[in-house]
C-alpha cells in the first residue's frame, strides 16, 4: 500500500483529520480546484488510512472508522455546499443523488459522477476518476480494505442533514480489479425534522 505519513489517530486524531479533510474539501474550487489541492488531499487520505491500519491493525474496523469520519464530514460540508451553489435543498432522493453526482463529486474531489439505474429509493452513481486512489496498490493482504469508505460516509452524512437517511456502499472498485468506481445509494427513509420548541 503505497501512500505518505501522516497525523495521529485515536479521538483527537480522528477529529483532527476529519477537519482538516473537511477543510481541504472546502478549499477546492468548482470545476476541479488545484491540482496541487488535489495531490495534498490525496496524500492526507493515504497518510490517515495507514495510520489506521497501524493502529486498528484489522481492515473491517478501518473500513467502519473510515465510514463514521467521512459522515462527520459530509454533517459539515452541507452548509458550505448550499451557500457556494446557491442552491435550495433538495426534495427528494432523486434530486439529491443528482445534485451529489453533477456538483457534489467536481466541487470537493475534482471530479465527475454519472447517476445510474436510478428510481425513487436507489441508484449508483459512477466516478469518472477517483483522486482518493492515485498512487495507491492494494496487496493481497488488504483486500478486505475498502479504502474509499470515507465517501459513503460523507454522502451519508450530507443526506442526513436534509432529512434523509441513506445506505451507501461502494459496489465496484478498480482497487479490487473492477474497471470502475461505483458507489451503490439506497433510500431507507425520510426523517421528519425535529423542532427545538414544542407547540403549546
Amino acid at each position: 500500500l503505497f501512500f505518505a505519513w501522516g497525523a495521529g489517530t485515536g479521538e483527537r486524531g480522528e477529529r483532527y483529520e476529519s477537519e482538516r479533510m473537511s477543510s481541504k474539501a472546502k478549499g477546492a474550487s468548482p470545476g476541479g480546484g488545484d491540482r496541487i489541492n488535489s495531490e495534498l488531499f490525496t496524500l492526507t487520505y493515504g497518510a490517515l488510512v495507514r495510520h489506521l491500519l497501524l493502529d486498528l491493525e484489522s481492515p473491517e474496523e478501518v473500513n467502519k472508522q473510515l465510514d463514521k469520519m467521512g459522515q462527520n464530514i459530509g454533517i459539515r460540508l452541507v452548509d458550505d455546499f448550499l451557500a457556494k451553489t446557491n442552491t435550495g435543498r433538495c426534495r427528494n432522493f432523486r434530486e439529491a443523488a443528482k445534485t451529489i453526482a453533477e456538483t457534489g463529486f467536481r466541487m470537493f474531489l475534482g471530479c465527475s459522477a454519472k447517476v445510474t439505474q436510478i428510481d425513487d429509493k436507489e441508484c449508483k452513481m459512477v466516478l469518472s476518476e477517483n483522486p482518493l486512489t492515485d498512487f495507491v496498490e492494494l496487496p493481497e493482504k488488504l483486500q478486505p480494505l475498502s479504502y474509499c469508505s470515507l465517501l459513503c460516509g460523507v454522502i451519508r452524512g450530507a443526506l442526513e442533514q436534509i432529512s434523509m437517511k441513506v445506505e451507501c456502499e461502494i459496489s465496484k472498485d478498480p482497487l479490487k480489479g473492477d474497471e470502475r468506481f461505483e458507489l451503490h445509494m439506497r433510500l431507507v427513509e425520510y426523517v421528519n425534522e425535529e423542532y427545538p420548541f414544542k407547540d403549546d
